[in-house]
């Protein structure tokens, strides 16, 4: 049986690496001047122009419920591409493109918050690393709250 690869970017938040499906994405830019947008969600910073398509600019650092932290040189903008919805977001750093097989992907730990694992695919292990796969459309989905009120 073939193992089912698929090529990932790997990008850093928080200390930890993440990562999503290159077939997802469309560039990757550096942080650049963002337009806010008033009354939106906190980790909705406001829109670029990029290349003429105006797009909405994500922080994914706020939307995980991480400290927010200024912009450096390493700070990047995953531009993705998902459900014809183009969405940037903020990232720490943007380190790799990798190939990781299907064999090598678990499902989410049980010891991860329900809200936090809504955002969370799976797990990939490769080697020592350990890369945390989202799920672009849940986090893409507004209905899903990283603040929930009990």
């Amino acid at each position: 049986m073939i193992a089912q690869e698929e090529k990932v970017i790997v990008f850093e938040l928080n200390n930890e690496e993440y990562c999503i499906p290159v077939k997802f994405v469309k560039s990757i830019e550096k942080i650049q001047y963002i337009t806010r947008v008033p009354k939106v969600e906190p980790f909705v910073k406001g829109v670029i122009n990029l290349r003429g398509v105006v797009t909405p600019i994500i922080d994914l650092r706020l939307r995980f419920d991480f400290p927010e932290l200024p912009f450096n040189e390493q700070t990047r903008i995953i531009i993705v591409s998902i459900n014809e919805k183009e969405v940037g977001f903020i990232v720490d750093s943007a380190n790799d493109v990798l190939d990781v097989e299907q064999s090598q992907i678990e499902s989410a730990p049980e010891v991860v918050g329900e809200i936090e694992r809504d955002y969370i695919k799976g797990v990939a292990k490769l080697d020592k690393r350990l890369l945390i796969l989202l799920d672009l459309e849940n986090i893409l989905d507004p209905s899903y709250e990283t603040n929930t009120n009990v």
